[in-house]
């Protein structure tokens, strides 16, 4: 039986070379038990231009728990707020080999609510 994790990096890297050939701003997901991290990646020289996590100050201050999906929704409005002020619009959702579904896709519809595009 294959170890999740690698598995779950298996499906990461073949996400990221598909988005690697975009040369596009990768919208990097990852979550862990107790908190949800986004980072705003530029395709062509792999630098981060913001990022946003259940960890910050202001978040933790409204969120009392920052492993639900209340929280990725908050760290999804904030990361597209952070996005749009570097005037950012367009970007490619890498979500590293965790599925779509529950704090994941939370993110990812607060994101888009919130002007991004992907």
């Amino acid at each position: 039986m294959p170890n999740p994790i690698k598995a779950r990096l298996r499906r990461a890297r073949r996400t990221r070379a598909k988005i690697a050939e975009l040369k596009a701003v990768r919208l990097a997901v990852h979550r862990s038990n107790c908190h949800i991290y986004v980072q705003l990646i530029d395709g062509a020289a792999g630098k981060v231009l913001t990022s946003a996590s259940t960890l910050e100050p202001e978040l933790r201050k409204e969120l009392p728990n920052g492993g639900t999906i209340a929280a990725a929704a908050a760290v999804g409005k904030r990361v597209a707020e952070k996005a749009r002020g570097l005037g950012i619009e367009t970007v490619a959702f890498d979500r590293s080999g965790f599925k779509y579904h529950g704090r994941v896709k939370a993110l990812a519809e607060a994101a888009r609510e919130h002007g991004l595009k992907f």
